[in-house]
């Protein structure tokens, strides 16, 4: 965890979850820094050392803390040691553990659940998506990977300490309403059924989904599962000011799916490339497109 996010919320957070899963008779060890980089070396050390006792891997915060420490198992993964994820959300998304149901705000609940988990026969497997850039970098997310108006969105939103969640989502949307722009982007897309297709298309929106939800809870994708084999590719057609600003609120609910400018469709992968986009994911800056995304099934175990 962060010692510094929510003004030391997830400090105490963190602490609070630790106390609790030592009653399961495990050594909860507390890992922090300040720094994103030094903390992810510190728990990759951490767990290399200690990878045939480890029993999990607790992250402590929002989708970004998420993603870091998503990252570490994977990279962890592919080296044959498998250790699984559980989660105590205490961040301003938190979009997974709301997919998951975790218990947000209530770190004894989610601590809760991790224990439970542990000791299930039958384990709770999660996709991993993974985005390749045309510089050779990798990266691995959760939820989903933003390419356009959405990226410019958490772009401003990551650089506002307030307000929180939901809500720094909408400002940083009415703000870059201001900015709106069609997005033509060039798509190489492998379906569910393995059929392989290019197209252009001209879109405000356009995510790469592996969970249902984004940005504190705008349910992009409602019905995304995240152990189903695929991604959710969802887009939105271009609209004026005016329309979006009527379709905006109809994310939080779900009932924007049935509007004639989105399109969602399950993809095996699929290649994005347009002029001047940074991808996201996870909330997290990634690097400019092209991008190639895929998904790696049932990459990980997730106590949640």
């Amino acid at each position: 965890m962060n010692p510094t996010a929510g003004r030391g919320r997830a400090l105490e957070h963190a602490h609070r979850a630790a106390e609790l899963l030592r009653t399961g008779g495990d050594d909860a060890v507390v890992l922090a820094a300040p720094d994103p980089a030094a903390l992810v070396e510190l728990v990759r050390d951490r767990l290399r050392a200690s990878a045939l006792t480890a029993r999990a891997l607790v992250v402590v915060g929002g989708d970004g803390m998420v993603h870091a420490g998503l990252g570490v198992l994977v990279e962890l993964a592919g080296q044959g040691v498998a250790i699984p994820l559980g989660i105590v959300p205490s961040g301003s998304g938190n979009d997974l553990a709301r997919h998951l149901g975790v218990p947000d705000r209530d770190p004894e609940a989610a601590a809760g659940r991790i224990l439970r988990r542990l000791d299930e026969p039958v384990p709770r497997l999660l996709d991993v998506g993974r985005a390749r850039f045309a510089d050779g970098r990798t990266a691995c997310f959760a939820t989903a990977l933003c390419a356009g108006f959405d990226a410019a969105v958490n772009e401003r939103a990551n650089r506002w300490r307030r307000p929180a969640g939901s809500a720094k989502y909408l400002g940083a949307v009415l703000v870059e309403l201001l900015r709106l722009r069609t997005i033509s982007y060039r798509l190489e897309v492998v379906d569910a059924a393995g059929a392989v297709r290019e197209e252009r298309r001209e879109a405000m929106l356009l995510n790469v989904a592996n969970t249902s939800s984004i940005g504190g809870g705008l349910r992009i994708v409602p019905d995304a599962r995240h152990d189903d084999g695929l991604l959710e590719l969802f887009s939105v057609a271009p609209m004026g000011r005016a329309r979006f600003l009527r379709v905006f609120p109809t994310l939080f609910t779900g009932r924007h799916v049935g509007l004639d400018a989105v399109r969602i469709e399950r993809v095996r992968s699929v290649a994005v490339d347009a002029a001047d986009v940074t991808a996201y994911a996870d909330g997290e800056r990634l690097a400019p497109l092209p991008v190639r995304v895929d998904v790696l099934p049932s990459a990980l175990r997730v106590l949640a």
